[in-house]
């Protein structure tokens, strides 16, 4: 595909472009670190299995390349099923099935099974328009909807700016909402509970306390202390926690290997113990200024420990580190109580079908005005102190 001097190509496989390329776009020097997008977390997704033709996810990356340079890319992926999003269109394709149409394949700008917001249509920072770069990577995305008689394109967890940019293009907008931790300049985890309300700061000391009962004692395991013993145990605790929820993990135990020939520095292990034995874990991403929350699964069920694998040891590390942002993933009001705050989320659609779009439009601009709504009315019911709090002593 040509699109005015740009060529527009689709890669079968991450593998089919150099990471220096990939990264330049994706992951370029200079810029904030996101693990999730770089050339290394998509190979180890889709040479490991866990994103593949078997398992409905089929590679086919569209990539921005002018005078043979590549400038632009969007990670792309032709689907047979809605798994592994975390931004939900199954009433939609029931309802197109029901009059009679064919919903998949559609295609999926993402990353897969992470609910973390990236680039989706990645520029090269020394590209001369950007602009015009996104606008024919978005032209690019809608004929390969066409080519393969796809019924639609999803873009999630976009930045906000290319949500804008894909809305002005045909796209259209969605948006949902997170819980995500910001790091206000403390200088520990009980300069954090000093700015709570004191009963939310009694709740937390109290929640800490009674998950370390019965002889737990929680690792934090990063770089060269990540083994394959950890990776073993935490698997296990994933695929658990994963056959509860979903009837079948998306992740391979190869991906988790993969993770730690070429992402091992980045990611950050939550492990609990108790009577010599891993018995739960929660795996992160350590991005240059946030912390990301992934998977959690236990062997062992105590009070509160999720709560402090998932959230608290997540906070204590990004205090510690100076990092910025804990995004601990999707969904969860009850992270409001433990510091986190609602965050927007973006998502784009491009629907092919006239009638269908007309539908969806109609129901997004409901959502939107709902999820607007939802995040203010949990913003003024978070657990830090107001005006006339007592301030924080010992408790």
């Amino acid at each position: 595909m040509t699109t005015s001097a740009l060529q527009i190509d689709v890669l079968s496989s991450v593998d089919d472009l150099a990471a220096v390329d990939w990264d330049g776009c994706a992951a370029p020097a200079g810029a904030p670190f996101n693990p999730f997008v770089s050339h290394a977390f998509f190979h180890c997704l889709e040479q490991s299995g866990s994103a593949a033709p078997r398992t409905g996810w089929t590679p086919r990356h569209v990539v921005a390349r002018e005078a043979g340079r590549v400038i632009g890319l969007a990670p792309c992926y032709l689907k047979s099923h809605s798994r592994g999003e975390y931004v939900f269109d199954y009433g939609w394709a029931e309802a197109y099935e029901r009059a009679g149409g064919r919903y998949y394949p559609k295609l999926q700008v993402s990353v897969p099974f992470t609910p973390a917001t990236g680039p989706r249509l990645c520029v090269r920072p020394d590209a001369a328009d950007a602009g015009g770069v996104r606008a024919a990577l978005a032209q690019g995305l809608i004929t390969l909807c066409r080519t393969h008689h796809a019924s639609s394109v999803h873009a999630t967890f976009l930045p906000r700016h290319e949500w804008q940019a894909l809305s002005g293009l045909g796209f259209l907008p969605r948006t949902d909402q997170q819980f995500h931790w910001d790091n206000a300049g403390y200088g520990s985890f009980d300069d954090f509970l000093a700015a709570l309300a004191a009963r939310h700061r009694k709740a937390i000391r109290r929640e800490r306390r009674e998950a370390l009962q019965h002889g737990v004692t929680i690792h934090q395991l990063t770089g060269d202390d990540i083994t394959e013993d950890a990776l073993d145990a935490f698997f296990a605790f994933y695929m658990e926690t994963g056959s509860r929820k979903w009837g079948r993990p998306y992740l391979t135990r190869a991906f988790y290997t993969l993770v730690g020939e070429h992402l091992r520095k980045h990611v950050l292990l939550v492990m609990a113990r108790r009577d010599g034995r891993w018995i739960a874990g929660a795996i992160n991403f350590i991005g240059s200024d946030t912390l990301f929350g992934r998977h959690w699964g236990a062997l062992e069920h105590h009070p509160f420990l999720h709560f402090e694998v998932c959230y608290y040891q997540a906070i204590d590390f990004a205090i510690r580190h100076g990092l910025a942002h804990v995004e601990a993933g999707a969904q969860g009001e009850h992270k409001i109580a433990r510091g986190y705050r609602p965050r927007l989320t973006y998502s784009a659609h491009y629907i092919a079908d006239p009638a269908l779009r007309r539908a969806v439009a109609d129901y997004l601009a409901r959502e939107r005005a709902y999820v607007a709504l939802a995040a203010r009315e949990l913003t003024e019911t978070g657990p830090f102190r107001r005006d006339g709090d007592k301030p924080a002593g010992p408790s």
